[in-house]
């Protein structure tokens, strides 16, 4: 093993990894030729030792390897950097190592032989692209713009961290005009930096198709804070409209399941139903295990009358799209008398969420809707925050 050779070197920094010695010196003599600094290692271990003494622009590995393939070091490398190039080299291609490698974020695969300028070229265009996706990176954290992580490699190791790292915050929901608390909205929150908010979590885990993992974690963290639920208050769960397909969440044993007397199951509007082809069965034995059922984001979502005929929920909670500034828009007063009116006849109970201010309060109540959940009254919180009336 070699490392910072080449220092003279201007054209990017590369790390190339081989198990075969010739192999390797012939790597490093083109590459420095071409202006490169190059450092070498013979196997995955000896260059994840390095990564995290110096940051590379590309890294070149043969995916045949003892200990470790070039695999599993592209999956390790996401640990210490998202955004640097991965090439994949083989004497063996195979369809399903090719596909796996791209699915993972490899930015090239190589069969041996290699034609040399070829080699160049694709290091060169490796290293160009790590110097943008560099820029960009710190554009956006400059800027506090949010970015999807690239390849399912890196989102992988950051998704990973967050189910670590993941805790639930609770926010009551309140009936104003008694001065009482109906219960807690479960929401879901995470310390990982990559993943900051519930939207990148839940849209990490459609792109790698962890949906259920996730809704297992949240449901059992949920469930080991039903001890401490004030007396008389439900909780709020919410689920994905994916979540009814996963089977543990009908299961008996399941550790919220023992408390599905208090809970109440908040499915969104803004997702369809469609890929539930049972729904109502589905529904129907989440019933059967005590759970009463809610359609969250009403207004938000899609149109028409199909969630509420399958689902037939006992609560309706109104988006908060609906509730923003609804003191100054007569026309968000109509639609809310409506709904609140249509719902409680139906024999269901409304919740109006996102409510900030007293004006949009006083509204909401003149509107006939006294459930309210929003920054007015408490923030999101770990545990169960206090309530400002």
């Amino acid at each position: 093993m070699s490392g910072g050779q080449n220092e003279a070197g201007g054209r990017g920094r590369v790390l190339v990894v081989d198990d075969d010695a010739a192999m390797l010196r012939a790597y490093e003599r083109v590459l420095a030729r071409e202006g490169f600094t190059v450092a070498t290692a013979n196997d995955g271990q000896t260059a994840l030792a390095l990564i995290p003494e110096q940051s590379y622009d590309a890294i070149v590995s043969d995916i045949a390897m003892p200990g470790m393939t070039g695999i599993e070091l592209l999956r390790a490398v996401r640990e210490h950097d998202l955004d640097v190039p991965v090439v994949i080299v083989t004497a063996g291609p195979t369809v399903e190592t090719a596909a796996r490698a791209v699915e993972l974020g490899a930015f090239r695969y190589l069969v041996k032989p290699i034609d040399l300028p070829v080699f160049v070229q694709v290091v060169t265009q490796a290293v160009g692209i790590h110097r943008l996706a560099r820029i960009k990176r710190e554009a956006q954290e400059k800027l506090d713009i949010g970015g999807q992580i690239g390849d399912l490699a890196g989102l992988e190791v950051r998704f990973i961290s967050a189910l670590k790292k993941l805790w639930m915050a609770y926010q009551p929901v309140v009936s104003f005009k008694e001065r009482r608390i109906l219960g807690y909205e479960a929401l879901v929150r995470s310390a990982e930096p990559a993943l900051p908010d519930p939207m990148a979590l839940l849209d990490a885990a459609e792109r790698l198709g962890w949906e259920h993992e996730l809704g297992r974690i949240i449901r059992d963290q949920i469930a080991k804070a039903m001890t401490g639920l004030p007396d008389g208050a439900v909780m709020l769960v919410n689920l994905h409209p994916k979540d009814l397909l996963d089977e543990t969440l009908f299961s008996t044993d399941a550790l919220l399941t023992r408390y599905a007397k208090r809970v109440i199951l908040e499915i969104t509007e803004r997702a369809s139903l469609d890929e539930v082809k049972d729904v109502r069965v589905r529904v129907a034995r989440l019933r059967e295990s005590g759970f009463r059922i809610a359609v969250d984001d009403l207004g938000a979502g899609y149109a028409g009358l199909s969630t509420f005929a399958q689902l037939e929920p006992e609560v309706v909670k109104l988006d908060m799209s609906l509730v923003r500034d609804v003191h100054k828009e007569p026309i968000k007063q109509q639609v809310i008398r409506a709904f609140t009116a249509l719902c409680r006849d139906m024999g269901m109970q409304v919740i109006a969420e996102g409510v900030e201010t007293a004006e949009e309060r006083r509204t909401l109540l003149e509107c006939g809707c006294d459930l309210l959940q929003g920054f007015l009254f408490a923030r999101p919180a770990s545990p169960f925050p206090p309530v400002t009336w």
